[in-house]
């Protein structure tokens, strides 16, 4: 089975983010998305971010309703911080049988060159990449790389934040149970 791979922070998981794994699972061949919550990405500072598992409760909310997407923990159970390549070794031995691919926006495809082994990510995995406003790619010889055209919302996981923290509305930027969850639970307050 072929599964993508959509690794993120999700602090919170968004409508953006759903509509790509959608349209990913929709139009690729993917069998299966995975959100593969990232409890700490070295490239990232961790400030505001939620514990690990209050953000795969929201993930899970979010895709529990659509038998395409899964919450995953993987990483949880690995070293952190999280490197994606010490995280596909990971699932290749644990699901010897499973084709996986990374789903990954074209900012992060233009910051790759700084990810651990990320030669050999190249060479030996598929990445979907979906092309952000101002991050142009240009698909290069000898690489994986299939280029994505997927409908994006211009709403960032840090929009969001800045939003609950003024006291402002994000209905419709995020699934409404995740909404109820961040309220009953106070997030990012």
């Amino acid at each position: 089975m072929k599964i993508g791979l959509f690794f993120g922070s999700f602090n919170p998981i968004h409508t953006g983010h759903l509509i790509i794994a959608s349209h990913m699972a929709e139009y690729t061949g993917l069998k299966q998305v995975w959100f593969v919550v990232s409890p700490q990405n070295p490239l990232k500072q961790q400030g505001g971010l939620l514990n690990e598992y209050q953000r795969l409760f929201m993930v899970q909310l979010a895709t529990e309703d659509d038998s395409r997407f899964k919450a995953s923990d993987i990483e949880f159970k690995l070293p952190k911080p999280s490197y994606t390549v010490d995280t596909l070794t990971y699932l290749k031995e644990k699901y010897p049988e499973q084709q996986f691919s990374i789903i990954i926006g074209s900012d992060s495809l233009q910051n790759i060159h700084h990810w651990k082994n990320y030669e050999w990510l190249l060479a030996n995995y598929e990445l979907l990449v979906y092309e952000r406003p101002g991050f142009k790619v240009e698909k290069t010889a000898n690489t994986n790389i299939q280029i994505i055209k997927a409908p994006l919302l211009d709403i960032s996981a840090t929009y969001i934040r800045s939003l609950i923290k003024g006291n402002k509305s994000i209905k419709y930027l995020v699934p409404d149970n995740v909404r109820d969850e961040i309220e009953k639970s106070g997030y990012y307050k």
